[in-house]
């Protein structure tokens, strides 16, 4: 018995060396800490302090402009919970963003910026944040961004009727006005003290930019509890025809530099400024840029593999880069039957025609530059752009640009509205520093 005793002591004395060692290991590691519980996931204290230093590095020389620190630090976590929601909203929806597409995006953020992907990583590590960090990133945006065009697709709607009476109200005085907005949000099923409280709340903001104490701007980054608050709530142009109707009447009345507010809308109580007026006659030719390019195409299907395809792409891109005719090439190898025989010639097309992407590509060669191999659904591609021009898109496309302008105005409406609802249904939340829970999250 002794001696079980004895070996089972030293079993004790093992194991609380290696807790002790553990413990001293964990002391040396510093553990990122969790910032914000997001539903299923978290961000880490690692993740919102880089927000944090890119946010301050935009305001490098007006950091008098950014509230407070525990301000700006709920303001971007506030952005990050939204990312996160809308990101999961994409993936439950079935969106998808491929490992190769996503490649391909990078590859073209890199030659935009005239970087290697060497490079790119360079400049990355330099900013504190890895490439698989910023491959995430560049994921997120993409599966936003098609989760607001299923929305879109989904839930708005432009009647004939409001095409017309947007056309009329242009041809009644053609002009844009810059606007910018402070927002005290409310929640849905708003008490009535959390009513007052938020009414008391915008008339103190109110008070004190009325008394020279604060500009609008400045305001909006300290105390609007809108997206776009870091921005000094910019609302961008817009024609009267995107500004809500509850409003449309009274901007059309106000002069630049006016504050209108506080009232209550849909979101809470906010102050609206008209920043700016401008001109912008329907009369006045409205250009789209379009853009001539070739192309070459390799198909993923059943016979063909993404790693084949990418490979074959791959070996044409080199033939051309050393020296080989593009258009001969795209004779000989594109899989596009309705380009191949014109060597890849796509005519003049707006930047939009092969959708959002293939787009953006496009517009960021210049004349005569060939892409670098890209992904898209079809396939991979190679393009040269071998011109741009200004066109007048005349009277049928200006009513179809109004009638996307529209669209747009209801979609800003509609998406917030869903994102409040998204955020509204969450579970969130915020920590301190030290690990503890913040209340209001």
């Amino acid at each position: 018995m002794t001696t079980l005793l004895r070996r089972f002591a030293g079993s004790l004395l093992a194991l609380a060396l290696l807790v002790g060692a553990a413990a001293q290991a964990q002391q040396l590691q510093p553990i990122d800490r969790i910032a914000a519980v997001v539903n299923e996931d978290v961000i880490l204290h690692s993740e919102l302090e880089r927000a944090l230093r890119n946010i301050r590095a935009q305001y490098a020389g007006r950091e008098d402009q950014l509230p407070p620190p525990n301000v700006l630090r709920r303001q971007v976590l506030e952005r990050m919970v939204l990312t996160r929601l809308q990101v999961a909203r994409a993936l439950e929806s079935g969106i998808r963003v491929g490992d190769q597409e996503l490649d391909a995006a990078i590859a073209n953020i890199a030659a935009q910026n005239g970087l290697t992907l060497d490079q790119l990583r360079e400049r990355l590590a330099q900013e504190g944040q890895s490439l698989a960090e910023f491959r995430t990133s560049i994921r997120d945006e993409i599966l936003m961004q098609r989760l607001r065009q299923r929305f879109a697709q989904s839930r708005i709607t432009v009647t004939e009727a409001e095409v017309d009476a947007a056309l009329a109200a242009q041809a009644g005085g053609g002009q844009q006005y810059r606007l910018a907005h402070i927002l005290v949000a409310l929640p849905e099923g708003a008490t009535p003290e959390q009513i007052a409280t938020g009414e008391q709340k915008i008339i103190g903001i109110k008070g004190l930019i009325d008394r020279g104490e604060m500009d609008f701007a400045a305001a909006a980054v300290r105390y609007s509890d809108s997206p776009n608050a870091l921005e000094g709530g910019d609302l961008g142009w817009r024609t009267l025809d995107e500004i809500p109707a509850a409003f449309a009447n009274v901007v059309r009345s106000m002069a630049p530099g006016q504050v209108f507010g506080p009232v209550r809308g849909p979101s809470g109580f906010q102050l609206l400024k008209l920043v700016e007026v401008r001109d912008a006659s329907a009369a006045a030719p409205m250009l789209v840029s379009e853009f001539n390019a070739r192309h070459i195409l390799i198909r993923v299907d059943q016979d063909t593999t993404p790693e084949q395809a990418r490979a074959r792409i791959d070996a044409l891109a080199a033939r051309i880069a050393g020296g080989a005719d593009f258009a001969a090439v795209a004779r000989e190898a594109s899989e596009d039957a309705n380009s191949r025989d014109q060597g890849g010639d796509l005519g003049w097309f707006p930047q939009d025609a092969f959708g959002p992407e293939f787009g953006a590509l496009v517009a960021s060669l210049a004349d005569g530059g060939v892409s670098a191999p890209f992904r898209s659904e079809a396939g991979w591609h190679l393009v040269q752009r071998l011109g741009s021009r200004q066109r007048d898109v005349g009277d049928q496309n200006r009513r179809e640009q109004v009638r996307e302008t529209i669209g747009r105005r209801k979609l800003e409406d509609e998406y917030n509205r869903f994102l409040r609802e998204l955020r509204g249904d969450a579970y969130v939340e915020f920590r301190n520093p030290d690990g503890s829970v913040q209340s209001g999250g």
